[in-house]
């Protein structure tokens, strides 16, 4: 049993990374599908699918690379709001990523999106992570 599901979506994605899969397989729930399409729709994974095992849900997220060296796309993901911690900033407040290169994924009253779309909606929300 996981606690905290959105951290252990981006370990699982992190070691994969490490070691070079070409897939790995998480647990589906609401707030990883939608990063699943957050992390789709800014380049960072090449695909994702829904599939039923045994009656529980999972996601297949295809990793993404860049050359013959396997050279991920994903440099580094960081969880920034945990459990313990949750971490809440306003529309202005919200963090830019490297200058804005990388991505920070806030959980808002509209649904969870990167920040650079938080910040034109003028919406505030949950830190989840940063990656880049």
């Amino acid at each position: 049993m996981v606690n905290d599901t959105i951290s252990d979506m981006l370990t699982r994605i992190r070691n994969a990374n490490m070691v070079k899969h070409q897939i790995v397989q998480i647990p589906s729930t609401k707030v990883s599908l939608a990063i699943a399409k957050i992390l789709k729709e800014e380049g960072f994974i090449e695909d994702f699918e829904n599939y039923s095992e045994k009656n529980k849900k999972y996601l297949l997220i295809s990793l993404k690379y860049i050359g013959k060296s396997r050279q991920s796309v994903i440099s580094t993901i960081k969880r920034i709001s945990k459990p313990g911690l949750r971490v809440y900033k306003n529309s202005k407040q919200l963090p830019r990523v490297l200058d804005n290169l990388g991505i920070a994924i806030i959980s808002t009253s509209k649904g969870v999106m990167t920040n650079l779309k938080a910040k034109e909606l003028g919406i505030g929300g949950e830190v989840l992570c940063y990656i880049w």
